[in-house]
């Protein structure tokens, strides 16, 4: 596929895995962003959060953590 208005060329890909080529530059994109913010990423969503903010974030991951451990449980059971 190529698009004449904007000058680049789309590619359509079947599900499945990336090239090396463009899986190698997802990675190294992915390591360099992380660098930059990742780390202090959750520190400071913390720290210009309200308290309800963060009580409803804290609610959500522990129904989503309940969730995960219940169906476990139920895998272990039959």
């Amino acid at each position: 596929m190529h698009s004449a208005k904007r000058g680049y060329k789309v590619v359509v890909m079947k599900r499945g895995k990336l090239p090396p080529a463009v899986l190698k530059f997802f990675q190294d994109a992915g390591r360099k962003g992380g660098a930059k913010g990742g780390k202090i990423g959750g520190k400071r969503s913390l720290e210009t959060m309200t308290p309800e903010a963060r009580t409803a974030r804290a609610k959500k991951a522990a129904a989503a953590s309940a969730k995960v451990r219940s169906k476990a449980a139920r895998k272990r059971k039959a």
